[in-house]
């Protein structure tokens, strides 16, 4: 299959190869009308012109590195979508370097000087909570930073996130179907946003339901999860629990509370039932498969590579924000 070239954008739009070439790239300088510039998008976009990269990379003096900043490396869905961009990033002719904020906005910081001293060509990050400075700083340089999982309030960026409100809400609503004497939401103590939006989604599910349930949230900071998931459960189940339900929002609170349940011999689903938000191998460790919520990590990934690879080459000025949509999986741990 022919690749689209600027010649073809150039016939299409009815103007020289010349004023494509100043358009694509960005040059300064140049009398060119506002519409002519959007027709050369529009056509470049309509026609999906990819630029031969490595000319690119010569010519305007490119690294090919794209950074990426993830919040804990050691969590799965970190670990799983950074080696999926990697994939994808490849293809294009990119190589990708990591750097792990480990949940601190300094950090986070150091990390996007390091990346930019490395002259990366653009930046895919998980934003944390007080990184809004960092941030700023990038969208005023106008540099290729795409977020992906995360956003923040007040922070115009294009990004790929997930639906976090909805699924949480159709998940809330399944377990208020299964008549649950009990119903337990197990979250985090935190600003982030996109966490936020999946407590927002089980308390508004609660909220309109119209059958009396007693319901619970369990919120932990990001420190000594392990220790504080086990005491609030200890307080909430009491030593035998009947016709509950639990609700984890990560992968890392649910693997705390599972050991807690192993450790005191609470059965699933017979005593307890259980869904979580995101997999993680170590639930194959435990004796009941885990009923989760799965994240599109490959489609996330290609959005996420795609929308910055668009931004750095500048055949394309939309800066889109995507939402994804997640999909439950039941296995046995829901009575």
């Amino acid at each position: 299959m022919k690749r689209s070239s600027i010649k073809d954008i150039a016939r299409i739009a009815g103007v020289s190869v010349a004023t494509v070439s100043y358009v694509l790239n960005r040059k300064e300088g140049q009398r060119i009308s506002e519409e002519t510039k959007k027709k050369i998008f529009e056509v470049a976009e309509t026609i999906n012109y990819v630029p031969n990269r490595n000319a690119r990379s010569l010519k305007n003096n490119k690294s090919k590195l794209l950074g990426l900043i993830v919040a804990d490396i050691s969590n799965d869905f970190y670990s799983n979508i950074a080696r999926k961009l990697e994939d994808k990033a490849l293809q294009l002719g990119y190589s990708l370097i990591i750097g792990s904020s480990d949940e601190n906005a300094a950090k986070f910081e150091k990390l996007i000087e390091l990346f930019s001293q490395q002259q990366v060509d653009g930046m895919i990050v998980a934003p944390v909570v007080g990184s809004e400075r960092s941030l700023m700083k990038l969208i005023e340089k106008n540099y290729p930073v795409v977020t992906i999982d995360r956003y923040l309030k007040g922070i115009s960026l294009p990004g790929v996130i997930l639906n976090n409100r909805e699924i949480a809400e159709s998940t809330t609503d399944l377990l208020l179907k299964r008549a649950f004497d009990q119903i337990i939401y197990i979250g985090y103590d935190t600003k982030l946003e996109h966490l936020l939006d999946r407590q927002k989604g089980f308390e508004s599910s609660i909220s309109e339901f119209r059958d009396d349930v007693l319901t619970k949230n369990i919120l932990v900071g990001i420190e000594n999860i392990m220790e504080e998931i086990q005491a609030k459960l200890r307080d909430a189940l009491g030593k035998k629990p009947k016709n509950t339900a639990l609700y984890f929002s990560s992968n890392k609170l649910a693997v705390a509370g599972l050991a807690y349940l192993i450790k005191n011999n609470i059965k699933v689903p017979q005593d307890v039932s259980v869904l979580a938000f995101d997999e993680t191998e170590a639930y194959q460790l435990f004796p009941t498969e885990v009923s989760y919520i799965k994240q599109p990590l490959e489609e996330m990934a290609d959005e996420a590579i795609t929308i910055l690879d668009s931004l750095i080459d500048q055949y394309s000025r939309t800066a889109k924000k995507i939402t994804l949509s997640a999909s439950l999986i039941l296995r046995n741990s829901i009575k």
